[in-house]
């Protein structure tokens, strides 16, 4: 069993360099067996879900190498199988991304429904509306979702909701699909151009990514390519809110300013100041901490993934804020572990309120996903004594060497291994 030791009253002083976005990389790796060729990915970031990918790769026949910490060399030449393993694959929602680019491959996919963050149901609806539209055939049988298709065709696709993951996952598809496929009300994130940008690297025709349109024009053959990820947004944010919350001073290197927007507007509110580079942010506060309102919408508005973040920081902040989750039906679940450090906060649906407090205190606490995650280890650095938090699995999934970072800022956070506890004795 690994557990989080977090001992709270350090104020955070310094520079963390921010890794490869996990939310493009997870698309962009299933995207190279497009590429039928060999790619060099440059910045993916060092965490568990995508060694997870990489060992799905390998297991379906791709030749996978690390040709450094943070660049990985990818061979779809000879990947033959369209079937993901399904114990690697069941418990992380961006495996489904193999459904797009195995049809567009193969013509077939089988995967299993997703896993990952459990925030509600994770309708996959979406995506089969779109492979259905281009001819695709789709089944779920047993927990997997089979699609097959002789030939797949563009089309015209409105997608009913706003979907990260359908907007990437028919992309892939449409990228080998006959004729022209169009996609209207699209996600925007900053992923979703990142993974546009690599497809037309290894040789497709994509445009409009970013925008409220895209159309992809289906390309018969792709090649590989050496491509570097961008910055993870939602771990910059995660390291500003807890310089915010601690009174410190940090300098944020390795981040795209621009995609930093809708995060820095609220930290600024909140009472930060922000200096801005070509690359890089420097965060730091003096005065108060002030309360704020954030409410949680798609691409450009403030981002889901930092819902948590920020919450943790409101907790001691003057007077009272209010968070709406815009995205997701149930994001909430963290909050009961902020209360056990002495938060007061309470939620009705979709609206949490949050009553600052003068003093959290530390307690056992537990990850309920990644980001909730992330929320406990800003909590922890608030409190006072140190604050135990388990299931950090999940934090290991998103962020690539937490606890060095963390501790270069100043922080007393340690990574321990303890015992699995004994089973009791039949009586």
């Amino acid at each position: 069993m690994n557990k989080f030791f977090v001992t709270g009253g350090n104020t955070l002083r310094g520079t963390v360099e921010i890794g490869g976005m996990k939310n493009a990389a997870v698309a962009i790796i299933p995207a190279t067996i497009l590429a039928q060729g060999v790619c060099v990915l440059e910045n993916i970031p060092n965490v568990s879900d995508v060694t997870l990918l990489l060992q799905m790769l390998t297991e379906m026949g791709a030749r996978v190498r690390m040709l450094g910490k943070k660049t990985v060399e990818i061979d779809t030449s000879y990947l033959c199988d369209p079937v993901v393993p399904y114990d690697l694959a069941r418990n992380m929602r961006a495996s489904y991304y193999f459904l797009g680019s195995l049809l567009g491959r193969c013509g077939q996919a089988s995967v299993s429904m997703p896993g990952g963050c459990n925030f509600g149901v994770r309708p996959i609806d979406q995506h089969i509306k779109g492979f259905e539209a281009m001819g695709a055939q789709v089944e779920i049988e047993n927990g997997m979702i089979n699609a097959k298709a002789d030939q797949l065709r563009g089309a015209h696709i409105y997608f009913d909701k706003v979907s990260v993951g359908a907007t990437m996952n028919i992309m892939l598809a449409a990228t080998r699909a006959k004729g022209l496929t169009i996609l209207e009300n699209v996600a925007k994130e900053p992923h979703i151009v990142d993974l546009a940008n690599f497809l037309n690297s290894i040789g497709a025709d994509v445009r409009g990514a970013g925008t409220d349109v895209i159309k992809i024009r289906g390309v018969d053959v792709m090649h590989g390519a050496s491509y570097t990820i961008i910055p993870d947004q939602i771990e910059a944010g995660t390291y500003m809110a807890a310089a915010v919350a601690t009174g410190g001073d940090v300098r944020v290197e390795n981040v795209i300013p621009k995609h930093m927007e809708p995060i820095t507007a609220k930290l600024r509110s909140a009472g930060a100041e922000i200096e801005e580079g070509d690359d890089w942010l420097r965060v730091r506060r003096t005065g108060p901490l002030k309360r704020i309102n954030v409410k949680t919408m798609p691409h450009p508005g403030f981002p889901t993934d930092m819902q948590p973040q920020m919450a943790a920081m409101l907790t001691m902040a003057d007077g009272v804020s209010i968070i709406t989750e815009g995205v997701w039906d149930n994001r909430f679940k963290y909050i009961d572990e902020l209360i056990r450090l002495g938060a007061n906060i309470t939620v009705d649906g979709k609206v949490a309120v949050i009553e600052g407090v003068q003093e959290l205190t530390a307690a056992p606490v537990r990850c309920t996903d990644l980001r909730g995650g992330a929320a406990m280890i800003i909590a922890g650095l608030l409190a006072t004594g140190t604050t135990e938090i388990e299931e950090i699995i999940h934090i290991e999934r998103g962020y690539e060497d937490v606890v060095e970072k963390f501790t270069a800022l100043g922080a007393d956070i340690r990574r321990v291994t303890l015992p699995d506890a004994p089973l009791s004795k039949a009586l």
